[in-house]
């Protein structure tokens, strides 16, 4: 039975008290909202005792997602196990592996075998590394979707909003970029290619069938996102947006969890319209957007494009925010764009937590601010984001043998002032 079935039927699994004891919250309130569906605990029953917990969606600390994998030009085991391990280390809350190309099993199977954190995965980027797009069957998409789920994974993105009709249109009104989903393209070629409608769109029964047996969460992928700001809140997105809220209802009648992914590119003006309306059409359903990317002219510093776009998204309301890397639009991240990557969206998650007054998200910095003002450097650095980042500057400098800042040195604010106050 899924976790929304078991709470129907009045059940308190024990990961409901172990999450509302990470976010602060009560077991009546994670109840009341994962029934409704404004909240998902997004690990398979299966990874309960091996998988950190977490919560995603209405009033609890909002979650940064990061990406890793293979591609078809770049397949290395070790360098991706490294990237799983950073991962971990700087505290991501999710990890999704998005490798694709024929070799990129192994891959996958050790994140399943190895991650302690929430995995997620994009079968369809699996079915298209053993088949070409015209002879792919949808068979072999189910088949990859429950193989993945057998395998360990926690929630699948699937692309079910890109049907026959919209594509249709687009072909006739472009757009600037088209389509950037990678999965998104992938349906779009499958459907022009075959003539046929969107098998996960007409088969999406069957795919609640999966969820439902192996309890894994479905992310509504968003195939049809801007990839740049000409782009933004169009047509196309929106009708997706509507079609997946449908959707999104009919999961929650299954007993299947479901979250919906956004955004992409979007000016600044434009984030919380965004936020608005997939609230209002998703009937408030958790939403995982990526970034968003807040201007087009900055690649090799998009980390803190999305990073700008993360914070103002998540203050409107969305519940998840999936990293981007300084490589974003250039190449395959290596595992310095990784940790860049995700300390600039979890900058972004936790200033949007204070603001929206998240439980406890405020203590962390007032531990910070005590801790500087008693020139603590070891408390600092305990309380600091990236505490490698904190010890490398202070020893690059001796700054911590002084006990001041080398920006002001003995004019030092803090120092003089707790030496006035004695």
């Amino acid at each position: 039975m899924t976790l929304i079935g078991s709470i129907r039927q009045g059940k308190t699994p024990s990961i409901i008290e172990e999450v509302a004891k990470i976010e602060h919250v009560s077991v009546d309130y994670l109840k009341k909202h994962i029934a409704q569906g404004s909240i998902i605990i997004p690990l398979a029953t299966k990874n309960y005792a091996r998988r950190k917990a977490l919560a995603i969606g209405k009033g609890v600390r909002t979650k940064v997602n990061v990406n890793i994998g293979s591609s078809p030009n770049v397949l290395n085991l070790e360098q991706e196990r490294q990237k799983l391990q950073l991962s971990i280390e700087h505290q991501a809350d999710t990890i999704m592996d998005l490798s694709i190309g024929k070799n990129a099993y192994s891959i996958r199977q050790m994140i399943f075998n190895e991650s302690t954190i929430c995995v997620g995965t994009v079968p369809i980027y699996d079915a298209i590394s053993s088949n070409n797009v015209r002879d792919m069957h949808p068979d072999d998409i189910f088949d990859v979707i429950e193989a993945h789920a057998k395998a360990g994974v926690d929630f699948i993105t699937v692309h079910c909003g890109v049907t026959k009709s919209i594509i249709k249109k687009l072909q006739k009104n472009p757009r600037v970029t088209g389509i950037v989903s990678r999965g998104g393209a992938i349906m779009a070629e499958w459907i022009i290619k075959n003539g046929k409608e969107n098998p996960l769109f007409t088969e999406y029964d069957r795919l609640l069938d999966i969820a439902y047996r192996y309890d894994i969460t479905l992310s509504l992928g968003d195939g049809l996102r801007p990839g740049c700001i000409d782009d933004a809140t169009d047509w196309a997105q929106i009708k997706e947006l509507k079609l997946l809220g449908e959707l999104t209802k009919r999961a929650w009648e299954k007993g299947v969890q479901v979250m919906v992914e956004g955004p992409g590119h979007i000016p600044l003006n434009e984030i919380q319209k965004n936020i608005r309306l997939q609230k209002k059409y998703c009937n408030n359903a958790p939403f995982y957007v990526l970034g968003p990317l807040v201007t087009d002219i900055a690649p090799g510093y998009d980390h803190i494009t999305a990073a700008i776009g993360g914070a103002v998204a998540a203050l409107a309301g969305a519940d998840f925010l999936c990293y981007v890397t300084p490589a974003e639009h250039l190449h395959l991240p290596d595992e310095q764009d990784l940790v860049d990557g995700l300390i600039a969206s979890r900058i972004a998650a936790h200033a949007a937590d204070i603001a929206k007054g998240i439980p406890s998200a405020k203590d962390w910095d007032s531990q910070m601010a005590k801790s500087r003002k008693k020139l603590d450097w070891d408390a600092q650095c305990k309380f600091s984001i990236n505490p490698k980042v904190f010890k490398k500057r202070l020893l690059d400098i001796g700054q911590k043998k002084m006990g001041e800042c080398t920006m002001c040195g003995e004019f030092c604010s803090m120092k003089r002032m707790n030496e006035i106050t004695k």
